[in-house]
């Protein structure tokens, strides 16, 4: 681990840091939406499919946009339009959902997971045309009514990933605490200061329990079945037996960096940001402490030259794609916040990594099986997160070369 990079960053010049062309180009972003729209299914899939599509087609609407919070209630046509595959896939879960459901989607045992479907479900209700259809707003305050009274807790607060025990998994950060927040974002008064400080609150009670002396996250803690506390980078499908039934599940580092920046973010973006500095701090703080824990594992030998480890700590494991795009989309997206480029170099030769790793199809290569926990995936064999991954990757780095042109500029 760089001592020197967890706490104190080296804020380099904008002026000296002039990033190269390495991006990727519109027609495998296509190919790779497609892929990844064709192929999430399960409700954490769709719920990251969703933020995913609201950072490449409309980032106006997007929590990492300069944009205050709310967003506009009556958004341009042009908007509207562009917004259209996420308020799809908002329309089709709640037009789906059971009459009196408490939650979004069905989570196979898990609370977090229907979570994730929040923000795009909050946002197409926030938008709509006709302000009487409140069948968005409804089901968006019942998962969340769900999610803070009816899952059981941890002794300091952290709400359970799974619904019927306390088990605490990384993945939980990306999925409900950004629902969280945003609803915060949406409310006034008391609501919204209570909400904000919510989400902030699970992201401080999960590091607590599933932080290490390493920097970096477990996986799996309390509870019974599945636990895990090896360093999971994410990407990674975790198979196991709970009561009867077979579950897979994926959690990771990845997840955990990538959730409380969209927590940082929406209450950066809310207007009453000023109540939360030290908070912001703290979650900058956070996400550094888990990318410059990581990137010192990342490989820089030949045929695996900047990838990382499904298990980022231990080189024996397979090279996963997966954790190592959504990584660099955080490592990309902190800089933005931070003005702060020490880690970019890392995150470059990760997007390289990964722009070598998509093939003619617009598939990303060199991801986790998703039938067993613990091989590669087998060819022919494709990873829906992997997918979502590359498209956050590709969104953070486009947002981060804009945002150094315009330091350039001035």
């Amino acid at each position: 681990m760089f001592p020197l990079l967890s706490l104190v960053l080296l804020v380099v010049g904008a002026s000296a840091f002039a990033p190269g062309p390495l991006r990727f180009d519109d027609a495998t972003i296509a190919k790779v939406k497609a892929n990844m729209m064709n192929i999430s299914t399960h409700s954490w899939e769709l719920g990251a499919e969703a933020q995913a599509l609201t950072e490449l087609e409309v980032p106006s609407l997007s929590v990492f946009s300069n944009n205050r919070l709310p967003p506009p209630q009556s958004p341009s046509l042009s908007v509207r339009k562009t917004a259209s595959d996420v308020f799809n896939i908002a329309t089709t879960i709640v037009r789906a959902m059971p009459p009196n459901s408490t939650t979004l989607i069905d989570g196979d045992g898990a609370a977090g997971d229907p979570a994730s479907l929040g923000v795009a479900v909050a946002l197409t209700g926030w938008t709509l045309t006709d302000r009487s259809d409140q069948s968005f707003s409804n089901a968006a305050s019942a998962q969340l009514n769900h999610l803070l009274t009816a899952v059981p807790r941890n002794s300091n607060g952290a709400i359970s990933h799974r619904e019927d025990q306390v088990q605490l998994w990384a993945d939980f950060v990306y999925m409900a605490p950004p629902f969280i927040a945003y609803e915060g974002a949406l409310s006034t008064g008391d609501t919204k200061i209570n909400l904000l400080q919510e989400a902030y609150n699970q992201c401080q009670e999960y590091r607590e329990v599933l932080r290490d002396d390493s920097g970096l996250w477990q996986h799996i803690v309390l509870g019974t079945g599945g636990l895990d506390s090896t360093h999971w980078g994410t990407g990674k499908y975790w198979h196991y037996k709970l009561l009867g039934q077979n579950l897979i599940v994926l959690s990771g580092n990845g997840w955990a960096a990538a959730g409380m920046l969209r927590v940082l973010e929406t209450i950066s973006h809310s207007d009453v940001a000023s109540t939360f500095i030290e908070e912001r701090r703290n979650l900058t703080r956070w996400v550094n402490e888990i990318v410059s824990s990581a990137w010192p594992h990342q490989a820089s030998f030949a045929g695996k030259n900047g990838t990382l480890f499904n298990v980022l700590d231990d080189p024996n494991t397979f090279a996963d794609s997966s954790s190592t795009a959504i990584l660099a989309a955080s490592t990309y997206r902190l800089a933005v916040i931070t003005n702060n480029h020490t880690l970019i170099p890392f995150a470059d030769r990760a997007l390289q990594l990964i722009k070598n790793s998509i093939d003619q199809d617009g598939w990303l290569l060199n991801t986790v099986d998703p039938l067993t926990f613990n091989t590669p995936s087998l060819p022919g064999a494709h990873s829906p997160e992997g997918q979502t991954f590359t498209i956050l990757l590709h969104t953070a780095r486009e947002d981060y070369l804009t945002y150094i042109s315009q330091l350039n500029n001035h």
